[in-house]
């Protein structure tokens, strides 16, 4: 967490306590490397002092959210240039910030993903 958070300059405290429950209660089949995806996606999608579980992207049910386990590297990376916009209402700058790119790189993602 102190890594991602810090890569992305984030002041994160932990997690709250449904978070760590999820956290603990996931499977994670692609062992340490899932965990350490689901931990920066979860600091880029943020947006308090402390992971929430809906930050997490993990599901314990049917839920409109996707799994992150269950998407290709493309699906993932759409899925998070479409959150973080609307986090941001549609702003492209803050977006991108948000998510470590530069805006040209935002900009040829959104083309490539056709967003």
């Amino acid at each position: 967490l102190r890594q991602h958070a810090k890569r992305y300059r984030k002041m994160l405290t932990g997690f709250e306590e449904k978070a760590r429950d999820v956290l603990m209660q996931h499977q994670f089949p692609g062992n340490v490397r899932e965990l350490d995806h689901v931990v920066e996606r979860a600091v880029l999608m943020t947006q308090g002092q402390q992971l929430k579980a809906n930050d997490l992207g993990l599901t314990s049910g049917v839920s409109d959210t996707p799994r992150l386990e269950d998407m290709s590297l493309e699906e993932v990376e759409a899925f998070l240039i479409k959150k973080a916009l609307s986090r941001f209402d549609g702003n492209a700058r803050k977006a991108a910030e948000a998510l470590g790119l530069s805006r040209s790189a935002f900009y040829r993602r959104l083309q490539q993903y056709g967003l």
